[in-house]
């Protein structure tokens, strides 16, 4: 059995992708260096959390999905050394749903690894990645209550330090609980060699050249997407919804578009705000482990001016939409091209075209294999 296990929660938002692309290109390489990432595939580590967290639709999935926090606790009840788990969604975990998790891993000493970023970032960029994973709420209704149910991801629930560290501390004291705080003025990788160092394993040689930023749209893209989920029909599934959605349409389409940045509505602005302020009291108040400055929790006095979603008018979404449809067709002219051509009858063109929707994300199956976010 591993003598420490430490699960990385998120915060959502928070670099969580970057730092998983990272641990599992090299999950060889870290074992190597005592650290052991447990599981067959990334995606076991959200699947794990569905079932910590009590997922109803969890029951139903397949046996591999079923299986896997089975297979993670296995993992590291047959290793040496010190384990690390790592998926955001375990910050949704109610405070009984973490003294389980941590009860399970016994008798390992358990620590919480949690990345943070100040609220206001925060909050625009978790509504953003709520329309990549099929949302339809706009920004000014966006964030109005706590829910109170564990399976709920895009909300204050996971987004607000202060209240995730409440639920988590009644299952791993302070003073094993690492906080890194983002330093929006360090380079891409510092977040990387500073988780590296609360864990304790060594970076030399390991290439950090597959990893990638989670890229924002600007808020006419934003706001069409948004639109455009709400006439979606029969998009219910991660495999949809990370391919099609998130990656095809979000990623590869609208944020290459540009657009400028936004906040959200001056009230949201100054609850994010007093979130922030709230979290750095709490924080002060108990033995954690803080790694980073704790002002970089904090939203700025003073922001740059920006916009809000609900400015925008239907004009700037028709022509991002026109932007869309044009790139989708060149897309769909060059798939129909590799497929061989438009010499064949009607019958081989009607294949063809219902084969696009299969093809169309196919350099986005990679990603969703590794088990990038849904919500």
């Amino acid at each position: 059995m591993v003598d420490t296990v430490f699960v990385h929660i998120g915060l959502p938002k928070t670099a969580t992708s970057y730092l998983q692309t990272i641990i599992w290109a090299h999950r060889d390489t870290l074992r190597e260096r005592g650290v052991v990432v447990p599981g067959r595939e990334r995606r076991d580590h959200l699947w794990a959390s569905r079932t910590v967290r009590e997922e109803r639709k969890q029951e139903r999935a397949p046996e591999r999905q079923r299986t896997a926090w089975d297979r993670v606790r296995r993992e590291l009840a047959g290793s040496s050394g010190t384990g690390l788990i790592s998926h955001e969604f375990f910050a949704a975990a109610s405070a009984r749903q973490a003294a389980a998790m941590v009860a399970a891993l016994a008798p390992a000493e358990v620590h919480l690894v949690v990345t943070a970023r100040e609220p206001l970032g925060l909050f625009a960029a978790s509504w953003q990645e709520s329309l990549k994973n099929g949302a339809t709420t706009a920004l000014p209704d966006y964030g109005r209550t706590v829910s109170r149910r564990p399976s709920d991801i895009w909300n204050w629930r996971t987004l607000d330090l202060g209240l995730v560290l409440r639920r988590w501390t009644e299952a791993v004291p302070p003073e094993r609980v690492h906080v890194l705080a983002l330093d929006p003025t360090a380079p891409r990788d510092d977040v990387w060699h500073r988780f590296a160092g609360i864990v304790g394993f060594d970076t030399a040689g390991i290439d950090l050249s597959e990893s990638f930023p989670n890229s924002s749209m600007g808020v006419a893209q934003a706001e069409t997407l948004r639109r455009v989920n709400a006439r979606l029909d029969g998009f219910g599934s991660a495999f949809d919804r990370g391919v099609y959605l998130r990656t095809y349409l979000a990623d590869e389409r609208l944020v290459p578009q540009g657009g400028e940045r936004f906040w959200p509505e001056p009230d949201q602005v100054a609850d994010c705000r007093e979130r922030g302020r709230a979290t750095v009291d709490y924080l002060r108040s108990a033995p954690f482990d803080v790694v980073g400055e704790l002002d970089d929790l904090l939203v700025p006095d003073e922001l740059d001016e920006r916009r809000v979603p609900a400015s925008v008018t239907d004009a700037e979404v028709a022509a991002v939409a026109v932007d869309l449809v044009a790139s989708m067709l060149d897309d769909v002219r060059s798939l129909r091209q590799r497929q061989g051509g438009a010499g064949d009858g009607g019958a081989g063109r009607l294949s063809r075209l219902r084969d696009l929707a299969g093809r169309a994300g196919v350099r986005a199956r990679a990603r969703l294999s590794r088990g990038d976010r849904e919500g």
